[in-house]
């Protein structure tokens, strides 16, 4: 009997052991359980990693897509993914694609992942057939250090949104603005 609760005492120890050394580096435990969240939330949402949107990008072949970041004015004017059009969060989806006929490849982004979920549902509703939602959006983006622009120009670091969700931005891509 003492055995088994020196047993249970070790494998509790090492599961705080384990579950200490993740919160110290807990970004990609973090980022796990958010995408996880995020497709489940928005399971209608065909969606694409920033892998497959930058051999897209730098390809060229075929029609290349519309990229509409989902944030608010002060996020996109810190950066935004070279060529996007900034369109309100709450935007409906007619608005916020207007002038793109319905066949028009779109890849939507926000800071995460959620309002850009949200667009891309509204686009899907509003008949748009080629929509897809950019996984971990820029904050994965920006922490794979692929191309950011700010009037016209590179950047490297993105609005961080709030205390809470900057944790998910490496802090080399944390821009140092006040939070939303």
């Amino acid at each position: 009997m003492v055995y088994r609760i020196s047993s249970r005492l070790g494998l509790g120890l090492a599961v705080l052991f384990v579950a200490g050394l993740g919160l110290i580096s807990c970004r990609g435990a973090s980022w796990f359980f958010l995408k996880r969240s995020l497709h489940g939330k928005f399971d209608d949402v065909d969606w694409i990693t920033t892998t497959r949107l930058a051999d897209w990008l730098a390809a060229k072949e075929g029609p290349q897509p519309v990229l509409l970041d989902v944030r608010t004015p002060a996020e996109w004017e810190v950066s935004h993914l070279p060529g996007a059009r900034q369109v309100d969060p709450k935007a409906d989806g007619k608005s916020a694609a207007a002038g793109l006929a319905k066949d028009t490849p779109i890849v939507t982004y926000c800071s995460i992942g959620y309002r850009s979920g949200e667009m891309a549902e509204r686009l899907r509703a509003a008949g748009y057939t080629r929509v897809q939602n950019l996984e971990g959006s820029i904050f994965q983006w920006a922490n794979e250090h692929r191309p950011l622009v700010r009037n016209g120009k590179p950047v490297t670091r993105v609005h961080p949104y709030s205390e809470g969700w900057e944790q998910l931005l490496a802090p080399e891509a944390r821009a140092d603005v006040p939070k939303l």
